[in-house]
């Protein structure tokens, strides 16, 4: 099992899970991240440090949020890893309660 980011990340980015990661599994996009399935080895530590409740487990993906599991795979083999903790975009405390997302990921 892995772990997937899901659409509360859209536009937010923060990096506090990236920090806690042991296996370097983190890809950014310009407005997003993901999770690498072939690198993530499950620990946890990256759900309780995301202040948007973006990642669950595989298993525990909301039925509305399945579609980003497929999506950390595809773009995980396109992004680039990031290894360390960046600020957050100036707006993003803006967009972290904002639902429906899904237009505004950038590839």
């Amino acid at each position: 099992m892995t772990y997937v980011v899901t659409e509360s990340c859209i536009r937010c980015k923060y990096t506090d899970c990236v920090d806690v990661c042991p296996v370097d599994c983190f890809r950014e996009g310009p407005n997003f991240l993901v999770i690498d399935p072939d690198e993530c080895i499950d620990c946890t530590l990256c759900v309780a440090e995301c202040p948007v409740e973006a990642i669950f487990a595989e298993d525990d993906v909301p039925d509305d949020q399945k579609p980003f599991t497929s999506l950390n795979a595809e773009l995980a083999k396109l992004w680039k890893p990031i290894i360390e903790r960046k600020p957050a975009p100036p707006d993003a405390d803006e967009w972290k309660s904002v639902k429906d997302k899904r237009d505004l990921l950038e590839r």
